[in-house]
């Protein structure tokens, strides 16, 4: 009779996000899920939130948008006359604000937090010192403001993100096979949810459980 594969079990904090998946806390993005965490106990009412993408940032600020209730805007259609519409709703994401293209418009909306006690949360993959503003007042407001990171995952966070994909897709998967993947894939999140939904396809079209073949198939597939 076949053994069953070792239950994989990791002592990671889960949150909430977007009100229905688990988001999982590690070092590489505790700073920013106590930004999170901090509001509405932030020095002022706007703060930023950097990561790369696919690294869980749109994630926190959709938990941050439902503890608010706040809108979520992009800042690439951002502009002058509608920051009045934007304000009104008291609490805002601006998603990705190295996509801008109207920077009176955001220096504008900063402006606010304090006239109309407005709450804000920026997001972005990069640093406020590194983003290509030609506007000096707003630089500086940006460089400002409180700010948390996320970086890469670490190996905790990324094989606990596996061990979850495969749970949250019915897939019973050995450790070995996650050790083999974790040391041979690209270091992100949206790298171990491209991998495990190529794991899945290649398992079923051969009718077979996500063995170490498999694993190595889809890694190949996706060129990691």
């Amino acid at each position: 009779m076949p053994t069953m594969p070792e239950q994989l079990v990791f002592e990671l904090p889960h949150r909430a996000a977007m009100g229905l998946e688990d988001f999982l806390v590690s070092d590489s993005n505790a700073a920013a899920v106590a930004l999170i965490d901090r509001w509405p106990d932030w020095p002022i009412s706007a703060a930023i939130l950097v990561g790369p993408k696919g690294s869980g940032k749109t994630h926190l600020a959709n938990v941050w948008q439902l503890r608010a209730a706040a809108t979520a805007y992009s800042a690439s259609s951002l502009a002058r006359e509608s920051v009045p519409a934007v304000a009104s709703a008291g609490a805002v994401i601006i998603e990705n604000i190295e996509t801008l293209s109207d920077e009176a418009a955001l220096f504008h909306l900063l402006n606010l937090v304090r006239e109309q006690r407005l709450q804000v949360l920026l997001t972005t993959d990069t640093a406020p010192g590194d983003l290509k503003i030609a506007l000096p007042d707003l630089h500086s407001r940006l460089k400002a403001l409180p700010l948390a990171s996320i970086e890469a995952p670490d190996d905790a966070l990324l094989r606990a993100v596996l061990v979850k994909l495969f749970a949250d897709r019915q897939l019973s998967v050995e450790p070995h096979i996650v050790d083999y993947v974790l040391v041979r894939m690209e270091r992100s999140m949206l790298a171990a949810e491209r991998f495990v939904a190529e794991a899945d396809r290649q398992a079923l079209v051969l009718q077979r459980r996500v063995t170490r073949t498999i694993a190595a198939g889809a890694l190949d597939t996706l060129g990691y």
